[in-house]
């Protein structure tokens, strides 16, 4: 129903706003400043270069020849777009939804789900805890990724809560059961699974949804352009009761899942879809796995991207040696010039060694390199921000002679 949810949108008026727009640490505000805290969030990160890397990592289908393929850039413009027309219906918040959406997969490795899984198979191994992008787009936004202040300094992106709330919230499957925020203010660095809680908002419940909504659509659009369903599309048209005299895109169904959750939705019952709606969507989603995710088309590069990422974490994790580390990083430039520049590049920016008024660094320190795990740790944030052409160019370098 239209506005609905206004009396729980976030603003002022809600008894969490002082916790949803909280910070880690104050940021610097100018005094003509017209912008919300939400929407001053959403320009950082559409300016962070986290942000920018998205075009270029893998959402579904592997380096596309073909421009109109979609990319993990489109993917969280998608949500976004889903998430304000729900939101803006319900009476909620949109430059709440609109920065998590932006946001949301920040933490998402190249190569797509498949490099989120080898990576934590690595991270399982040398730190005993799984990677997953939601908790590693935490842990970006909070401290990996830098920004440029007013002063010419770099620091942390700083986001409110709800946007970091959000980012790690949003992972989880929509089922028989309502989604609802959670009253819990948590720290979110207590997360230890995926889907463990409910987002802190009814915004990141939305931006939760969305997600789920703009995917399962696109991906059969693009398996379609791409000619991996040519023997399946009976099946697709008898599960979504097509008729050939329609149009079949990612459109209708965006369209159709849109309309039922608006209204079927209400405070009281909870971010819902109607039974006949909720069927399609899983049905949907379980055509998606049989015949475009788990198809022999889309699993044949994996082998590809363990050699691609473990080579790159293998050659620089050989490089420890307690004190004498950084200068074994130094060393790989006779055969990895790019790799070795790049890498120390990267952990200069948050360790004590570099010269940090001179980098006009002012984020936080992160890293002892002289510390296995640590160092393993630096190396696993390193790859996961990597996009998919430049792991395989680090990779290239690697096998080139």
């Amino acid at each position: 129903m239209k506005n609905s949810f206004k009396a729980v949108a976030m603003n002022e008026n809600n008894p969490k706003w002082e916790n949803v727009i909280s910070r880690i640490a104050p940021l610097e505000t100018r005094n003509n400043d017209i912008r919300s805290n939400f929407d001053r969030d959403y320009t950082r990160i559409i300016h962070s270069n986290a942000y920018r890397r998205l075009k270029h990592k893998t959402q579904v289908f592997f380096s596309p020849e073909n421009d109109h393929i979609c990319t993990r850039i489109e993917h969280v413009t998608h949500v976004e777009s889903i998430s304000y027309t729900i939101a803006s219906h319900l009476g909620l918040n949109t430059e709440l939804t609109k920065a998590i959406a932006v946001a949301h997969d920040l933490g998402h490795s190249p190569f797509g789900h498949a490099g989120e899984k080898i990576l934590s198979k690595i991270s399982t191994r040398d730190l005993g805890t799984t990677f997953w992008h939601e908790k590693n787009g935490l842990y970006l936004v909070d401290n990996i990724e830098l920004l440029n202040g007013h002063d010419g300094y770099k620091n942390n992106l700083n986001l409110c809560y709800g946007i970091r709330d959000g980012i790690i919230s949003h992972c989880g499957e929509i089922n028989e059961n309502a989604l609802k925020p959670r009253e819990e203010f948590i720290d979110l660095n207590d997360y230890s699974r995926p889907n463990q809680y409910a987002p802190y908002t009814w915004e990141g419940c939305v931006v939760k949804i969305s997600d789920k909504i703009s995917y399962i659509g696109r991906d059969i659009e693009d398996a379609i352009t791409l000619g991996i369903l040519d023997n399946h599309l009976e099946e697709l048209y008898n599960l979504l009761n097509y008729n050939s005299s329609e149009t079949l895109n990612n459109s209708t169904i965006i369209n159709y899942l849109v309309c039922d959750l608006c209204e079927n939705s209400s405070p009281e019952k909870g971010l819902c879809f109607y039974k006949e709606a909720l069927d399609l969507m899983n049905k949907i989603k379980e055509f998606n796995y049989k015949h475009i995710y788990y198809s022999r088309r889309t699993l044949t590069s994996i082998k590809y991207f363990e050699l691609v990422i473990n080579e790159i974490y293998d050659i620089l994790k050989d490089c420890f040696d307690k004190e004498n580390t950084l200068s074994n990083i130094n060393n790989l430039s006779k055969f990895y010039p790019k790799l070795s520049k790049e890498f120390y590049h990267f952990i200069e920016n948050y360790c004590d060694f570099a010269n940090r008024e001179e980098l006009k660094l002012k984020n936080k320190i992160i890293f002892d390199i002289s510390n296995e795990k640590d160092f393993s740790k630096a190396i696993i944030s390193y790859i996961s921000g990597m996009t998919d052409n430049f792991a395989i160019d680090m990779y290239n370098e690697i096998i080139r002679f």
